[in-house]
């Protein structure tokens, strides 16, 4: 069976270490209110995204220098039917370093093209990673842009 989870790639002339240390500081790349830690396993944080939206994550995974995974435990869109829809899904950040250049590849499990915030949450997304965390990790700055909702 086809794995249809939202997912993109790029690379990067960074150790992996960094790319770890940097995709933990979530304010830096990703234009959005957040309070709480994202640096060690189990640490929790929440992002608020206007007025009602947000999202609880805990990091359940943080493997130094490899991957680390946040589950949204709670959230609310209230642009959607299904104001929880991204709730228990997981975002996965792996990361392979090769000769000085890294490999980021993210995944956000459970984002899939049959779900309804998948056509403004897969440009977001792209923008987010390909155009953001890819910035925050060349130049030391995020790229923001109001998000798509």
């Amino acid at each position: 069976m086809a794995n249809n989870d939202f997912n993109c790639s790029f690379s990067a002339t960074i150790t992996a270490g960094e790319a770890i240390s940097k995709i933990n500081k979530v304010p830096e790349w990703w234009g959005v209110t957040f309070t709480g830690n994202a640096e060690k396993q189990d640490d929790q944080f929440v992002i608020k995204m206007g007025e009602e939206a947000f999202f609880n994550c805990t990091v359940t995974e943080l493997v130094p220098n490899k991957k680390v995974v946040w589950l949204i435990t709670d959230c609310y869109m209230p642009w959607y039917t299904d104001k929880k829809e991204w709730a228990n899904t997981k975002l996965i950040f792996d990361v392979n370093e090769n000769n000085g250049v890294t490999e980021l590849h993210f995944t956000h499990k459970g984002l899939t093209p049959d779900v309804e915030c998948y056509k403004d949450c897969e440009p977001g997304w792209t923008h987010w990673i390909k155009t953001s965390l890819e910035s925050y990790f060349t130049t030391g700055k995020g790229v923001f842009r109001k998000p798509t909702k």
